[in-house]
This record gives C-alpha cells, structure tokens and sequence, in this order.
C-alpha cells in the first residue's frame, strides 16, 4: 500500500511535467529545499525520477534565514540529506533580520526575496534550466484565497503556474496537484526526516491565518475547498493566458513606439472589448519605468474612463513617477511629462558641402543634409523631406530647438506665422511638437520645420543648380 501511495506521488508529478512540459532528458534542475515535510518529499520524489524515469542534474538548495537558533542544525540535516542522495548541496545563511531594517520589509516578505536571490545565483552558477518548488495544492488554494481577499483581478485569482520564467530561469511547481497530507503522509511512511517551523502557527501572518482559520471555517460549508479552489486556479489560468496573448495582439496592431512614447488612436481602442482596453493599458503601463505597486485597477480604470470620454478634448493625466497619459486630437500618448523633459540644443554646420550626418541626441532624432545636382534631385514625398537651393541658402546652417515667439515664412503665404500656430494648424501633438529640431540659414531665418512644414526660403527653381537635400527620421532609424 505504501509503495503504492509513493508511486502516485511520482507519477503525479510526471504527469504535471509531461502536460506542463517542465523539463527535459538532461535538463540541470536547482531544488528548493527547506527542511519541511513539502521538500523534503519533493526532493526524494525529484531524485527518484531523476534516476530512474528521467536523466536530471539536480542541485540542492537551502537557505537559513537567520531567525531561529534551530535553523543551523536543519541546514546541517539538509546537507547530509542531499549528500546521501547523492546530489549537489548548495546553502547560504542569509541576515533577514538586518535585511528587514535595511528594507523596510516585513519578515515573510524580506525572507522570501532573499530566499529567490539564492535560488537564482545557484541556478546561474550551474546554468540550470529551472529552479523546481515545492509548492502544493494547499498553497495554491491559500494563494488564490490571499489575492480573492485583496481584491485581485483573473491574474491574481490563477495563483502560481505550473511554470513561469524568471530572470531567464523557469520557476517550475511540479507539485500543484498534490495534497500537503500526502506529502506528510509520505514522509512518515517512508521514514524521511523533516521539521516543522513554529512560525507557520502565528496567525500575525496573513497566510498562516488564512490556511488555519479563513479555509477551515469556509471548509464548513464546502467540504472540497481547496480543490474547488484549484480547479479555479486552473480554469482562470487558462483564460488568463488567453486574454494576454488577446492584449500582446492587440498591442501589436494599435500601439506605436515612438521616441520613447506609447501611443495609439482612440477610434481603433473604442473597439476593444473594455477587458482588452483594460489588459492593453495595463501591458503599456508595465512597458514604462513605473514600479509594479502603480499599475493597479484603479489607476487602469481612471485612464480608460478618461480616453473613452467621448468629447475629443485635449488633456493629461499625471500617472505618477514624472509620467502622464495623454490625449492629442484623436491620439493617446504615455510617456514622460512635457514639463519635465527636453532641453535646449544648437548646432552650426559651417559649410554647404560635403553631406552632414547630425545625431540630435536630445530629442533622439536624426537629421541628414546632402548637397546634389539637379539631375538627381526629386520632387520630396513627405514632410520628412526638403530640398533648397544651395546657392540662395546664406551659410552657416543651424539646427537648434525650438525658441518661444519662433516664426517662420511658410511655403505659399505673404509674411511669417508662429510655429506654435503651425503645429496647431497641422495638428502636431503638443508632446510631439518638442521632438520637431528647428533648421535655420545664416541671417536667423527658420528655413525647415522638419516634419512638419518648409519655408518659402530658397525654393527649387528650373534655374537652380546645386541643391541641398535635407531628410529626417528618428536616430534608431537613420543612425
């Protein structure tokens, strides 16, 4: 009966592994190990497979957490438990109590971040291919109960997957199918020695008070609650997917990554069903240097009200962390604050031959002057290109940024107009309108908005015979 009860655990976990594709023959696997009955079982259970289903590599993991004197004697049974196995043992004794002061962190959270930091420099000191957990169906039922409780959208409500990658190393919980009892249960049946940690009993803890209070009561009620629960997990895991790869996809074919900006148009984005709306501004958010605590409902929820408004008013939303969502006419933008970025720039190209390859690394743009003959000269297709004659141009050339009071003698009108009443004319997007590099001649005179509009300066004639080909594009592009 015993070894029939072991080879359920086993072939549970080949099962999970199989579906889940969590290794492979050959594959060099770290095992977090902490003295409990759970990896305790799980590691006899990994090397059981590893020798005798599956060819792996396994490397023992442990971390002494510095809070109880006992812990050192653990370590010390870890070690020859790994040794007697066979296995590689790696452990460090890590100061949580210091790392606590120096955080502000409380003690589960500061443990497990030094927990993760060891597990992740023995994978890359071995090169594994993952980092195995012995996360159970117990503590996938807690989870998903923690983030109910906390309010927690389809993401939270999936608990931990059955594989997920991190820092380029996949954190893999083959036991999520198996009940804490038949980890116990295998333990004291096959004579595998383990601890129990008191502080698992405080109820101080969120978690512990949840797994010994919050599930037992509701248990009263549901007696196959922590299944239910898994099922949950599993069944919202599944549409979790689906619906990220719905907002990766729908990122693909809405948003433009431009000059360090998020943007997309508001008719394409009223199309969205409003759970992708929400998933798109939450995928933006995660793209822009915001810590993760920002990205929350609320903060989605108060974005996607303001861009479904349906006046096309022009407004910013300040999201935090010198960022701010924005809409432009028919055009929404996250990015740094206008009040926070650009700088002043000038540049005096001296002659007017040979060609000039300008980096405006201020605005991340790219502006590229070409002296040619007529007879290769042809007629520009954009706003992205000018051409002027050489010989009416007064030298030097400047390329600077923009001046309050700049105007320019536009193409095609008597007199100058404000290049402020130009980009509005042209409906350049205020947060844009710092990105366009102003082109002057020698006497002062904006001769090129670049992008947006030319002067009536020096134009192309059938007389001209040499010209100065201007273009510009952004510095990834053209550098």
């Amino acid at each position: 009966m015993e070894a029939l009860r072991w080879n359920k655990l086993v072939n549970n976990v080949l099962d999970a592994a199989e579906e889940h594709q969590l290794w492979v023959p050959g594959d060099r696997i770290v095992v977090a190990i902490s003295g409990g009955s759970d990896s305790v079982a799980f590691l006899h259970i990994m090397h059981e497979i590893s020798t005798r289903h599956v060819p792996l590599e396994l490397i023992c993991a442990h971390v002494h957490h510095g809070f109880r004197i006992e812990s050192d004697h653990e370590a010390e049974m870890m070690k020859e438990l790994a040794h007697r196995l066979g296995i590689a043992f790696e452990w460090v004794k890590a100061d949580v109590p210091s790392y606590m002061k120096l955080t502000g962190q409380g003690p589960q959270e500061a443990a497990r971040n030094k927990r993760y930091e060891f597990l992740h420099e023995v994978a890359a000191k071995y090169d594994a291919a993952s980092i195995a957990l012995a996360h159970h169906a117990d503590d996938q039922a807690e989870t998903v109960m923690l983030h109910l409780l906390r309010g927690s959208g389809l993401s939270g409500l999936a608990g931990m997957k059955f594989k997920r990658r991190e820092k380029n190393v996949e954190l893999i919980r083959p036991c999520l199918r198996i009940n804490k009892t038949d980890l116990v249960e295998a333990c004291n049946t096959q004579g595998f020695l383990y601890f129990n940690d008191e502080s698992n009993s405080l109820r101080k803890y969120r978690r512990n008070a949840i797994r010994l209070d919050v599930l037992p009561f509701l248990g009263q009620y549901n007696g196959q609650l922590t299944p239910s629960l898994n099922r949950l997990a599993e069944i919202v895991g599944d549409e979790d997917d689906f619906m990220e790869q719905g907002a990766y996809d729908a990122y693909r074919c809405l948003v433009q990554a431009n000059g360090g900006r998020q943007t997309f148009e508001v008719p394409s984005f009223l199309k969205l069903h409003v759970a992708l709306q929400r998933r798109l501004i939450k995928l933006i958010l995660n793209y822009l240097p915001l810590d993760s605590d920002f990205v929350d409902f609320t903060r989605i929820e108060t974005i996607r009200r303001k861009v479904i408004q349906p006046e096309a008013t022009t407004w910013s939303l300040d999201i935090g962390q010198t960022l701010a969502c924005t809409r432009e006419y028919d055009l929404i933008s996250f990015g740094v604050r206008t009040d926070v970025q650009g700088q002043s720039y000038e540049y005096r190209l001296a002659q007017s031959s040979g060609t000039y390859e300008l980096s405006l690394t201020e605005i991340d743009r790219h502006v590229r002057i070409v002296p040619m003959s007529p007879e290769d000269y042809h007629v520009p297709e954009s706003a992205d290109h000018a051409a002027f004659d050489a010989d009416q141009l007064l030298m030097p050339l400047v390329v600077r940024s923009r001046l309050p009071g700049d105007t320019m003698k536009v193409m095609g009108l008597n007199g100058s107009k404000k290049v402020k009443n130009i980009f509005i004319d042209e409906k350049i997007p205020p947060s844009v309108r710092s990105r366009v590099p102003v082109v002057c001649d020698g006497a002062g005179n904006i001769i090129w908005l670049p992008g947006v509009r030319r002067s009536s300066v020096a134009p192309v004639r059938e007389d001209t015979s040499a010209i100065l080909y201007m273009t510009v594009g952004d510095s990834a592009i053209q550098g």
